[in-house]
């Protein structure tokens, strides 16, 4: 399901087309599922009306915040992240670039406030690099996508860390991943 465009040496990683049907469901299907239960509050022509309406008005403001964290990854053509997987490749998002081998420790984190998921990258300086995912990037995809590209050029303390993460059995039983099979061209 990964969705990575390879352009020259760099690899454009994206969401995955499962992840963009999956979110535009959850996010607009939320939005829209707010405002029938607020119309059909409106009518008064059930028992549960004032049960439609509370229900409606108390969701749909948490479902619009949540769209308009989302809204900027659907952009046609997103790059979540690029990746030149070399002896001395980077991690690029946006402007910012980090080394492979100055990679401490790469993690994915929830962010409780918007409910996006976002790779987190730090670097051995304490530099700390977030790329926002959107929750287009399933935990699996991102768990391969580390795997392949990034993990051979790390550091061994890297690997280390990047190794007690990282769930090798489950990736294999669910993805039908192999650690070394992969072909990076």
């Amino acid at each position: 399901m990964l969705n990575i465009k390879k352009t020259g040496e760099t690899l454009n990683i994206k969401g995955s087309k499962f992840m963009y049907a999956w979110m535009t469901l959850v996010i607009f299907g939320g939005v829209f599922s707010c405002l029938f239960l607020i119309k059909q509050g409106l009518l008064f022509e059930s028992n549960y009306s004032l049960i439609y309406l509370g229900g409606g008005i108390v969701f749909l403001p948490i479902m619009l915040y949540l769209m308009l964290w989302i809204l900027p990854g659907f952009m046609p053509g997103k790059v979540l992240l690029s990746i030149v997987p070399k002896e001395n490749g980077i991690v690029k998002y946006k402007n910012t670039t980090v080394l492979m081998k100055d990679i401490q420790n790469i993690d994915l984190i929830r962010n409780p406030i918007n409910l996006i998921n976002d790779i987190v990258i730090e670097s051995f300086d304490g530099d700390k690099l977030k790329i926002r995912t959107y929750n287009l990037l399933d935990d699996i995809d991102y768990e391969i996508v580390v795997d392949t590209y990034i993990y051979p050029y790390l550091t061994k303390n890297a690997q280390e860390v990047w190794n007690r993460k990282v769930n090798l059995e489950k990736l294999q039983r669910i993805a039908k991943y192999e650690r070394g099979q992969q072909n990076f061209d």
